[in-house]
């Protein structure tokens, strides 16, 4: 999903459904869920001219709208603590740390419930 101004980029976000008994972030969990069908977001980006004007949680939420998926996770650097705490105001909880290769930084694995189209 990509927004424009203008016919100018202002920034863009994608995803995708998560295989069913594939749910790598389970690991970090002690409960067990009764949906674990999961929406991985992949990126989300804006310009710097649109940033910190609610456009990022916009097209968050657009992403998000009318899925079907129990869950939305994604991973943030653990070098980005304002980023976390940003997904977190947008429902995120983070469930544990990842390092998914030995020279990769270290993220932060983070989880979001979705409330379900009605």
């Amino acid at each position: 999903m990509a927004v424009y101004e203008d016919g100018e980029p202002v920034g863009f976000t994608y995803g995708v459904p998560g295989e069913p008994g594939r749910e790598w972030w389970r690991e970090y969990l002690d409960e067990e869920l009764a949906d674990t069908s999961t929406f991985s977001v992949s990126e989300l980006m804006l310009r710097p001219k649109w940033r910190k004007q609610g456009l990022g949680e916009q097209l968050h939420a657009a992403l998000l709208a009318d899925r079907p998926e129990a869950l939305a996770v994604l991973t943030v650097d653990t070098k980005r603590p304002r980023l976390q705490a940003l997904y977190e105001s947008w429902g995120y909880r983070k469930v544990g740390e990842r390092q998914p290769f030995p020279d990769s930084p270290l993220y932060a694995v983070m989880l979001k419930e979705l409330t379900p189209a009605a």
